[in-house]
């Protein structure tokens, strides 16, 4: 993933998940390379996936919310941050940014609403864990 190898990160955490077993870890991971594609359906799916397994896994839930916006689920997306924040314990900056966005996405809703898929962009920060920013 650090070397911008998407599709082979992938391929490697679907071998992973065969040989260790699948964990929210994993799933977690495969969401996020999923996300990296653009493939935000799968994302949304594996991420939700991991969740299920372990509701408190911060990097899931930011990179759900992350999902969330991009497709334009402003009001999830911020429950998603608010619940990543809060079991954080407003450590992450990232969280926190992604949170300021989301909220004012959903307090303005027609926040730039003709290019709203043009003004972000998806930096990674660490491992698994993704910032949203606007451009």
């Amino acid at each position: 993933m650090a070397a911008g190898e998407y599709d082979l990160a992938l391929r490697a955490y679907i071998r992973a998940a065969s040989e260790l077993g699948i964990d929210a870890d994993v799933l977690s991971a495969i969401g996020s390379a999923n996300l990296k594609l653009g493939r935000l359906g799968q994302a949304e799916q594996m991420l939700t996936r991991a969740l299920e397994m372990d509701p408190d896994f911060v990097p899931a839930l930011n990179n759900l919310g992350v999902v969330l916006m991009e497709r334009g689920k402003d009001g999830e997306a911020k429950r998603v941050f608010q619940r990543a924040f809060a079991l954080d314990s407003g450590n992450s900056d990232s969280i926190r940014e992604n949170l300021r966005l989301a909220i004012a996405r959903t307090e303005k809703p027609d926040y730039d609403e003709d290019n709203r898929t043009n003004n972000f962009s998806l930096v990674r920060r660490g491992a698994g864990e993704y910032l949203l920013l606007s451009n």
